[in-house]
């Protein structure tokens, strides 16, 4: 049954966004969605009730349009974020300027309900553009509204997932699949264990001012997870494990024709630089999170396994996609 209370979340209409909205509506509140293209977030309306979800135009560039999406909001929400650097879409331009952003405008309109994604590994120090960016965003976060709750999830997956989806597609297309950082530690959790987060720490059940981490029941090494992956699409691929020095030299090579053909270059086949450096480090809980209970076991979250939730959406990828077992 909705209520009066209005939460205005950024970044709504993408991946992780509307699995969010979904459970902010599912949990009675009014959900204001600032995007930059209120006209292709119409398909978020139907996770609400009538007028329960309503789109608004905002750019983190512009402080005003962040103002007027705030406007009698009792709670925010911030998810913006990027993967991977493009035209004005840059690391520090998004996590560390826009987050400032909408924490000094949510300061100036008096609310003190905030939440904000960022991800595991930020680090002010890192040698990756992403971790210190994200880093710098909750730095901000910090400085304008002490009691925002931080959310740090491993790599997120789910139906629109950038990470499965990935693999599951290069498998359909290419006969080895090449990786770098193979023993590199990933704890992915699912997208609507992160989303049952937020919902929960709006609600008050979150410690103020905490920062939590958000992992799955298990770590497994890249490789593992590709390999599964193969597994559930049941796609037979060699996978290449490249060293880190190698996959710089890729990445440079790709990003070097998605510059001179003017973004016309495979996505699916770019990789950047600053993804390599970020795959030097695990991207897990840690034991200090573990400890004090800030992760979702803490917030009274069991942990979605992929194997729950990725056969789901990955069959897609097998030769005849749902219907394999009905093969002769």
């Amino acid at each position: 049954m909705a209520t009066e209370r209005l939460v205005t979340v950024f970044g709504g209409s993408g991946f992780v966004g509307r699995h969010v909205v979904a459970a902010l509506a599912r949990e009675g509140w009014r959900v204001r969605v600032a995007c930059r293209r209120p006209d292709l977030a119409f398909f978020l309306q139907p996770l609400g009730g009538p007028g329960q979800i309503v789109s608004v135009q905002a750019n983190l560039r512009n402080p005003d349009s962040i103002a007027a999406a705030l406007r009698g909001a009792d709670a925010a929400v911030n998810l913006v974020g990027i993967l991977a650097e493009g035209g004005k879409q840059k690391f520090a331009a998004i996590h560390a300027d826009g987050a400032r952003a909408v924490a000094e405008a949510v300061k100036a309109a008096g609310i003190d309900n905030l939440v904000h994604i960022s991800a595991i590994g930020a680090d002010a120090d890192s040698a990756s553009a992403y971790a210190r960016s994200k880093a710098q965003g909750e730095a901000a976060m910090r400085a304008a509204v002490p009691d925002a709750v931080i959310l740090r999830p491993s790599v997120i997956f789910g139906p629109e997932d950038d990470f499965f989806n990935r693999f599951g597609t290069m498998a359909r297309y290419f006969p080895v699949i090449p990786i770098v950082g193979g023993d590199t530690q990933f704890q992915p959790v699912y997208v609507g264990d992160v989303a049952r987060a937020v919902a929960l720490a709006l609600d008050g059940k979150a410690k103020k001012g905490v920062t939590y981490e958000l992992g799955g029941p298990e770590a497994k090494t890249f490789e593992a997870l590709v390999r599964y992956v193969l597994a559930v699409a049941e796609r037979d691929r060699r996978v290449a494990k490249l060293s880190f020095g190698m996959g710089k030299l890729v990445a440079g090579i790709t990003q070097f024709f998605a510059r001179v053909t003017l973004g016309l270059f495979p996505k699916l086949l770019t990789m950047s630089e600053d993804q390599v450096e970020l795959l030097k480090r695990d991207n897990v809980v840690s034991l200090e999170a573990k400890a004090e209970g800030r992760t979702l076991e803490g917030l009274g979250i069991a942990p979605t396994a992929i194997e729950a939730a990725a056969p789901a959406y990955l069959y897609r990828y097998r030769k005849t996609g749902q219907y394999q077992e009905q093969r002769s």
